[in-house]
């Protein structure tokens, strides 16, 4: 048996832990450039649109009364009344959710005198996800006609959301292919390949949304324009151009 000598030993474990250490420094998201061609990098973007399929709103009911537990009872009753009306217009439980309770104490001010409460506000709200958007104008009528004195809405959106992202995601690519043809053609070389796609934030365009206020029974039906919903893709893709 040869014994390796000790300073021979701890030469190579060092030399070994050199190496190892330079290995690990490299940036995960570091692309070299290959020898015999570039890179390219290509910011692109694409929208997609179409009719929103659902609405959001919010319906409530507002009362008022001389002491605190009058306007809640008020309150409960034009409530119930609201919530029964829901249901007739066909809004599943699901879509129903409410989204604040308010009781708060009505004041006089004057002059040089302590504000004095002279009675009660109780107020109830809740949302509701309208799917047949056909019928959004009659259902808003009916909250009004069964009490309802507080609307506000709606917003619109689309429920396969994620669909109409991937068809912006398709086009964003097939536009940075497109431009990049074009830088490799110019150079006189050609896309071998793409290195690296990243997504920046998608957005919804802004979303059409009105104040609906109390009308009288013998008024038309609602008229509401629910117009286009629009999703953006944007895509950072880095391509590899050769000869």
């Amino acid at each position: 048996m040869h014994l390796i000598p000790r300073p021979l030993l701890l030469a190579c474990g060092l030399a070994l832990g050199t190496l190892t250490m330079t290995a690990s420094a490299q940036p995960a998201t570091h692309h070299a450039a290959p020898s015999d061609g570039t890179l390219l990098s290509i910011s692109a973007q694409a929208e997609a649109s179409r009719a929103p399929d659902i609405a959001t709103l919010s319906t409530g009911v507002v009362t008022q009364a001389a002491d605190a537990n009058a306007a809640m009872r008020a309150n409960a009753e034009q409530m119930s009344t609201l919530m029964a009306a829901i249901k007739a217009a066909g809004i599943a439980e699901r879509d129903v959710q409410t989204s604040g309770i308010n009781l708060s104490p009505q004041y006089r001010y004057a002059e040089n005198q302590p504000p004095a409460i002279t009675g009660y506000q109780a107020s109830n709200t809740v949302n509701l996800k309208v799917r047949d958007i056909g019928k959004l104008g009659q259902v808003l009528d009916a909250l009004v006609a069964s009490g309802a004195n507080q609307i506000n809405g709606p917003t619109f959106e689309i429920e396969d959301a994620d669909g109409v992202q991937d068809l912006a995601r398709a086009d964003a690519l097939k536009k940075a292919q497109a431009r990049a043809e074009v830088y490799a053609a110019s150079l006189g070389m050609r896309v071998r390949r793409i290195v690296s796609i990243s997504e920046g934030g998608g957005f919804t365009a802004p979303r059409p949304m009105m104040a609906m206020r109390a009308m009288a029974d013998s008024a038309p039906e609602t008229s509401v324009s629910p117009g286009e919903t629009t999703l953006t893709a944007n895509l950072d893709i880095v391509f590899e151009l050769g000869r």
